[in-house]
């Protein structure tokens, strides 16, 4: 599908065909991530940089996700750096993005014993999206690894926003 450009804009301002570019504030970045619920993680090795999408939940200051064991989990242990995006794009130039790096901290090392406060309440955020999450009835068993990013660096930038 081929974009179209931009007809207006949202600010009641006249279009004048060039498109604007600015800087978010952290109440818009945090909009953002409240009123999403998929972005991408990406995280580093070396000289490797993978990039995957997950779904998350963002509650006061936090991203919070659940992933599976496997090679990210292993690459983010000896890199816990990671950057997380967010994008909404509702035209070629009118779009959204928000970038947050932080520390990836993985929440549940201990499967069989479940007292973190900060499980329970990822656990708590996630079932809102997925109520079965983590129960007999999951529909993604194999995702048993809660995780949560802390929002230490955030910039965002939009287009005609």
């Amino acid at each position: 599908m081929k974009h179209q450009p931009d007809s207006g804009s949202d600010s009641g301002a006249p279009d004048t065909g060039v498109p604007r570019f600015r800087e978010l504030d952290r109440g818009e970045i945090e909009e953002i991530l409240a009123r999403n619920n998929v972005g991408r993680l990406a995280f580093s090795l070396h000289d490797r940089v993978d990039i995957e999408p997950i779904n998350y939940v963002f509650d006061a200051g936090w991203i919070f996700g659940r992933t599976s064991h496997g090679t990210k989990l292993a690459t983010i242990a000896h890199h816990p750096w990671v950057a997380f995006e967010v994008d909404e794009v509702h035209g070629l130039f009118h779009w959204a993005s928000v970038v947050v790096k932080g520390a990836f901290y993985l929440i549940d090392a201990d499967t069989s014993i479940r007292q973190d406060p900060a499980f329970n309440r990822g656990v708590e955020l996630l079932r809102a999206l997925i109520p079965q999450t983590l129960t007999a009835n999951d529909p993604t068993p194999f995702r048993n690894s809660v995780f949560r990013i802390h929002l230490d660096e955030v910039t965002g930038r939009a287009a005609n926003g």
